[in-house]
């Protein structure tokens, strides 16, 4: 916060530290922070609390993918994971919660899923977003269906640096080009998608 940034969220997705508390299929534990539900959530939870404690609720928010199964941390239940974790979550009143589609299961493949973030969006209080294959249409419908408060866009604006004006004004988009995502060397593939201008659209 002392550097200027408006707030924080908590990485608790993807199959990154916090997931691996959270997740059944990787946590192995038999102490505090193993075993059952409420025990994995622990460790995510005292992260919020303690987070939250340093600079407020209102600057808090965390990202899960109870869904997804990155890195073979996939959740025998993420129904159940989810629902917990965005009731308990409410008990801190933290700013957001981001949620990744059930559709977004492994990387970047959307695939066919009956599964939906509805009960988690209707059992959280603050705002709710979700993530995950989202185009300008289906993202505007899941917002006015009251099935998230919030889209983001994470491929699609690493392509197009103005996005939002290009979903304004219908233009097409940039592809974006994964073999880029991640690389350090040469570094590509980030700030260097063109503007609307720079292709002679205004």
């Amino acid at each position: 916060m002392e550097a200027g940034f408006d707030g924080v969220e908590i990485h608790g997705a993807h199959g990154y530290l916090i997931d691996q508390f959270l997740i059944d299929q990787v946590n192995d534990r038999t102490d505090e922070y193993g075993g059952s539900l409420e025990k994995r959530c622990r460790f995510a939870l005292e992260i919020v609390e303690a987070v939250v404690n340093e600079i407020g609720a209102d600057k808090v928010g965390i990202r899960l993918s109870t869904y997804a199964d990155f890195m073979e941390s996939g959740d025998s239940n993420p129904k159940a994971l989810g629902l917990y974790m965005v009731e308990a979550l409410t008990k801190y009143g933290i700013l957001y919660c981001l949620m990744v589609e059930p559709r977004m299961k492994i990387g970047g493949e959307v695939c066919e899923c009956p599964h939906s973030l509805l009960p988690m969006k209707k059992a959280f209080n603050g705002t709710f977003i979700a993530a995950g294959g989202y185009g300008k249409d289906d993202g505007n419908k899941a917002v006015a269906e009251n099935r998230a408060d919030l889209v983001a866009y994470g491929r699609l604006f690493l392509a197009n640096p103005d996005l939002p004006k290009r979903f304004e004004v219908g233009a097409p988009l940039n592809k974006y080009n994964r073999n880029t995502f991640y690389t350090s060397d040469p570094v590509i593939g980030y700030t260097d998608y063109p503007f609307l201008e720079a292709n002679g659209n205004a």
